[in-house]
C-alpha cells in the first residue's frame, strides 16, 4: 500500500469505524451514567467524559484542544464539573455506558462473537503505531488502561485512532491559520458533515460572535456573500482535508490492504445498525 493509498483510506476507515464510537456522545446510556454522577446537562457531560482522560486540569488545555467550541461553553463544565465526581468515576461511567450500549443496539451475540474478537484485535493493532508526540487528546486516552472484553477494546481503539486523527486535524487548521469559527464556517461551507443549525447549537457561540466570525470569513475571502466556498478557500479546505488523511495513514498502513479491508468488512454492518439506531441513516 503506497502513502498516498494508505491516506485515502485512512479515511474510508475512519468513516466505517466513527459510529462505534459517537456511540458515547449520542447514545443515552452515557448521559444517564453522567446524571447518576451528579453531571447535569447534555454538554457538561461531553466536556467532562471527553476530557477525563487528562484527570483535573486547567480550563485552558480544554479549550486548546477541542478547539472548534465556544470557550464560554467550556467554561460552564470545565474544571467545575469535578466539584461533583472525578475523572477516574466519569472514565468508569463511560464504559460502562458504552457496553451497555452496544448490547442494546447489537446485541450479546454480537458482543460476544468471534468477529467481534477479531475486529478488536485488528483495531488494536492499528494503534500500535500511534505516537504522542504534538498529539495531546491521544496521549491522554492513550494513558488509559485496556479494557479487557473485545467490544470495549474496539471502542477504545476507535477512540484512539479518532483522538489521534483529530489532533492531527487541528495542526492542520492552525497551520492553515484558520480560527476556531473559521474552521467551523468553512466546514459548513464544505457540505460534508452536520448541518448549520446542529453545529451552532452545539459549539456555543453566541449570534453576535458568529456573525462577526462569518463577517471575518468573507473578509478574508474564505467565504462569499452566501457563505459558500470561494475558490480559494475550496483548495484550502481540500489540503486541509488530504494533510489530515496523511496525517491519520500510518495505522493503516501498519495493517496492509488486506487485513484493514477485513477490519471495515467487519464493523460496517455493526456501524450501519447502530447509525440507523441513532439518527435514522446508516453509513
Amino acid at each position: 500500500m503506497t502513502s498516498s493509498d494508505a491516506a485515502t483510506r485512512a479515511r474510508k476507515a475512519h468513516q466505517t469505524l466513527e459510529p462505534m464510537h459517537v456511540v458515547v456522545y449520542f447514545a443515552p446510556e452515557p448521559q444517564q451514567r453522567y446524571a447518576d454522577l451528579g453531571i447535569k446537562g447534555t454538554m457538561r457531560g461531553y466536556f467532562a467524559s471527553r476530557s477525563a482522560a487528562f484527570g483535573v486540569v486547567p480550563l485552558e488545555v480544554v479549550i486548546a484542544t477541542f478547539f472548534n467550541f465556544a470557550p464560554s461553553l467550556i467554561a460552564d463544565a470545565i474544571p467545575s464539573v469535578w466539584e461533583s465526581t472525578t475523572p477516574e468515576a466519569v472514565l468508569a461511567a463511560r464504559l460502562d455506558a458504552v457496553d451497555a450500549a452496544y448490547r442494546r443496539m447489537l446485541g450479546d451475540d454480537v458482543v460476544a462473537s468471534d468477529e467481534m474478537a477479531e475486529a478488536a484485535e485488528l483495531a488494536r493493532a492499528a494503534t500500535t503505531v500511534l505516537r504522542v508526540e504534538g498529539r495531546p487528546l491521544y496521549a491522554a486516552h492513550a494513558s488509559l488502561p485496556w479494557p479487557e472484553p473485545p467490544h470495549l477494546q474496539l471502542f477504545h481503539a476507535q477512540t484512539l485512532l479518532r483522538e489521534h486523527r483529530g489532533d492531527g486535524h487541528i495542526a492542520a487548521l492552525v497551520l492553515a491559520d484558520l480560527d476556531p469559527l473559521d474552521a467551523l464556517i468553512t466546514y459548513l461551507a464544505h457540505g460534508k458533515g452536520q448541518n448549520e443549525a446542529m453545529v451552532r447549537a452545539t459549539r456555543g457561540w453566541t449570534d453576535d460572535e458568529w456573525d462577526a466570525g462569518l463577517a471575518r470569513a468573507r473578509e478574508r475571502g474564505l467565504v462569499d456573500e452566501t457563505g459558500a466556498f470561494t475558490p480559494a478557500a475550496a483548495a484550502q479546505r481540500d489540503e486541509i482535508e488530504a494533510q489530515t488523511d496523511a496525517a491519520a495513514a500510518a495505522p493503516y498502513e501498519l495493517l496492509g490492504e488486506e487485513r484493514m479491508q477485513r477490519l471495515c468488512d467487519l464493523v460496517r454492518p455493526w456501524s450501519r445498525s447502530v447509525s440507523e439506531q441513532l439518527f435514522g441513516v446508516g453509513r
